[in-house]
């Protein structure tokens, strides 16, 4: 365990945040439920779902506190530690074979070399990446760990400017077959960790160097239109008013979330107008409909918005806010 408590406290020292990991394995340790299915018994939930990214840390005294129970992998958290990390990865079985736009590529270096090819900063990895590593190659060395399967992740610093950028995985909208990327919403497993027995080490231990802008450009999201929350009918009374108040409350809390915090936003947001839903003052259909535009267009994605908000009103439902009982106390 000295080991692994040794690894988190540099990886915190670098300032990247680091959250437990099960034993060997790829998993967070904590929480042990999704948002979907919390009940609010974990003590950092009482006020809301606190999953792994809220959870991750660079504070010394924690670490040490987890990292002495058990012998814990180590995640860092992409997002809080401002980085974008490209996973490389190599094929699992010996039909797991390049679509046709890469055919030829045996692996995801040889993809992530086309591309920097295209865009003008060739690389060689065993140029680029490898012991005598330096300014040879058209992207600069940066700090890269070797995966359990045989993969490489190669971490940069995430852009001061601009939109943040999130995770993408292969063809499927992402950079190309076996590169996927990390960043907010996602994790990596660090060095130092095992995960099956198999250990992810350090190949280059550089600093992150900035993330090109043309790989930068390739991961930026597609701008969305700002989308306001959808009206809802309300009765033209005092009893109206107060529900216009407390869903432009909302939508105006969910709005000013900052990055890495809008889903936590959007949780209680749900849970606050669930509570009048399950008084009866709104319906839940109400509430996604006011809701569910400005999650879209803060840039959370249409199954995570589905299952917050299905998680607020659950937990909205447990404490039931009746319109009447509200006024007369005030």
């Amino acid at each position: 365990m000295r080991d692994l408590l040794t690894a988190a406290l540099g990886h915190a020292e670098r300032g990247w945040h680091v959250f437990p990991l099960r034993p060997d394995d790829k998993r967070p340790a904590f929480p042990d439920h999704t948002a979907e299915d919390c009940a609010g018994r974990d003590p950092r939930c009482r006020s809301g779902h606190l999953g792994w990214e809220q959870r991750a840390t660079t504070d010394p005294a924690r670490i040490r506190r987890a990292w002495s129970r058990r012998p814990y992998g180590i995640g860092i958290a992409c997002g809080p530690s401002g980085l974008v990390v490209v996973d490389l990865d190599v094929p699992k079985h010996p039909d797991d074979n390049p679509p046709p736009e890469w055919a030829g590529a045996c692996d995801g270096w040889d993809v992530f070399g086309s591309l920097a090819a295209r865009h003008g900063t060739p690389i060689d990895p065993f140029d680029g990446f490898g012991p005598d590593a330096g300014p040879r190659t058209g992207i600069e060395a940066t700090y890269t760990v070797g995966t359990g399967s045989g993969g490489t992740h190669l971490y940069y610093r995430h852009p001061t400017t601009g939109p943040a950028l999130r995770n993408t995985t292969g063809e499927r909208g992402g950079l190309g077959w076996k590169v996927d990327t990390r960043a907010h919403g996602g994790y990596v497993v660090a060095a130092g960790s095992t995960v099956t027995g198999r250990p992810y080490a350090v190949a280059l231990d550089y600093e992150p160097a900035p993330l090109p802008a043309w790989l930068a450009g390739l991961l930026a999201p597609v701008p969305r239109p700002a989308r306001p929350a959808a009206a809802v009918s309300l009765p033209a009374d005092r009893h109206g008013r107060y529900l216009a108040a407390a869903i432009r409350r909302q939508v105006a809390h969910l709005a000013a979330a900052p990055d890495g915090q809008r889903n936590h936003a959007l949780f209680t947001s749900a849970v606050a107008l669930g509570q009048l839903a399950a008084g009866a003052a709104l319906t839940d259909d109400d509430v996604t409909a006011v809701l569910e535009p400005v999650a879209l267009s803060i840039g959370l994605r249409p199954g995570e918005i589905a299952r917050t908000i299905a998680s607020g009103l659950r937990v909205g439902a447990r404490q039931p806010r009746r319109l009447s009982s509200i006024q007369e106390a005030a």
